[in-house]
Order: C-alpha cells, then structure tokens, then sequence
C-alpha cells in the first residue's frame, strides 16, 4: 500500500487509496485504550474543533472519499469494507464514532441503520434528513441544489415524489439498533431547515420514548458546524464509545 505522510493540525496525517477512494488517517501521538476512531463521513477539513480535541485524546480521525455526498448506496455499502480495512491494516477499533455534518449525517444515518455493528455511536450535525427539503428546497429552505442530486442520483423531481427511502425513513430502524446518538442544529438554518430534518428525527424518538442527545443553536444557520465548546461532544464519545 503507498501510503504518503504529512501534518494535520499538528498531527501525522496518511493520505493512501482504498478500493480506488482517496482515503485520510489521522494519527494521535498516542493511541488510546482501543485504538478507537472518529469516522468523518464527508467534508474531512470543515470545522474540525472537534476532531481536534478527540485526537488529542488518542483518537484517529479516518475519512473516506465518497462518489458524490448525496450518499448513494455504493458508498454506504463501501463503508463497512473500509472499516475492516482500517482494522486489518491499522489495528483500528472494530467500531466507529460517525461525524457527520450536513450531508454527512444523512450518510451517517444510512450507514447506522443498515450496519450499526461498525458504530459505536453517531454525532450527527445539521444533518438532512429529508431530499425535498435539501437539496429539492421545497419547503423554507433557501439551497436549491436539486440539479447535482439528478446528476448524481438519476432521479429528478416528480420520481422523488414518491421516494420512500428519506434519511428520515431510516428512523425506525435507526431506533431498533440502539446507537445513541447526539444531535446539533441551528435553529435558524436556511439550508437544512431544523424543522424539516434534524427535528423530524428527535420528535420520533420522542414519540418513542427512546433518547437521543440534543442541542439547539439559537439564532445559528447552517454554518458554523459544531459548538464553541467541544466538551459536550467528547462527553458523548467518551461515554458511549
């Protein structure tokens, strides 16, 4: 395997392929007990506060390119081989904690409904939940990127219509795993509305009396990703991973 090194945020950075995929590990100058893992699912570079923090805890970050964000079902199904990869070569945990902001939580989701045996536990950021509210933008929300989606996916407007396989209808079999989860969203996002996606989630948790760990950002759009003060994060990790 040819794998090339680097720094990352004052880290050791690998960049190396995977079944054809530009793929990324960041290495703690310390492994912690387990040798456990953050699994960013996309947007690696983008608001890494986090991530930070959890490698200076032993953690290593991994990210694998994904064919499009808009999370087709070669991606999800690649994602348990990749992390059998990781532990086969890396000595990785056999399980991962998701991040997954945006597009990324609904890839998150995806990937923990259908092999939660690979996750420890799921921190899912402005995630959507629902095509029509992004990127189709037929609800409040203001990104319309419904062109990239037909593109990408093969699907346009009027075959979405009648889709049923939302991020959102993972939801009861996102439940039936028992990963928890943590949910963070701005309350005045424009681009994944929070009452169109991250809030349909939490209310059917709610409705079944199941937890999930929320927090809402009052008067946050889209952006910033994240909190100002990461504790609440690594508390969730740590106490569930």
């Amino acid at each position: 395997m040819d794998i090339k090194t680097s720094e990352w945020n004052g880290f050791k950075r690998l960049d190396f392929k995977f079944e054809d995929r530009d793929c990324i590990l960041i290495c703690p100058d310390k492994a912690c007990e387990g040798n456990k893992w953050l699994y960013k699912t996309e947007y690696f570079d983008a608001f890494p506060a986090f991530e930070i923090e959890m490698v200076k805890r032993g953690y290593h970050i991994a990210h694998m390119q994904n064919k499009t964000r808009m999370c087709p079902q070669e991606d999800t199904d690649a994602r348990p081989r990749f992390c059998e990869f990781l532990k086969e070569n890396f000595n990785l945990n056999s399980k991962c904690a998701l991040v997954g902001m945006s597009c990324g939580g609904m890839q998150a989701v995806y990937f923990t409904a259908k092999y939660p045996q690979y996750v420890a536990c799921a921190y899912l950021d402005a995630p959507v939940m629902n095509y029509l509210s992004w990127p189709f933008a037929l609800g409040i929300g203001e990104d319309d990127s419904s062109a990239e989606f037909i593109k990408n996916m093969g699907m346009d407007l009027s075959e979405m219509l009648n889709f049923r396989n939302h991020p959102i209808d993972q939801k009861e079999a996102l439940l039936k795993t028992g990963v928890p989860i943590m949910l963070v969203a701005g309350d005045s996002d424009k681009t994944v509305p929070f009452c169109e996606n991250g809030q349909l989630l939490w209310d059917y948790y709610k409705q079944n009396g199941a937890e999930i760990e929320v927090i809402v950002k009052p008067d946050c759009d889209h952006h910033p990703h994240g909190l100002e003060d990461s504790t609440p994060l690594i508390n969730f990790v740590e106490k569930y991973y």
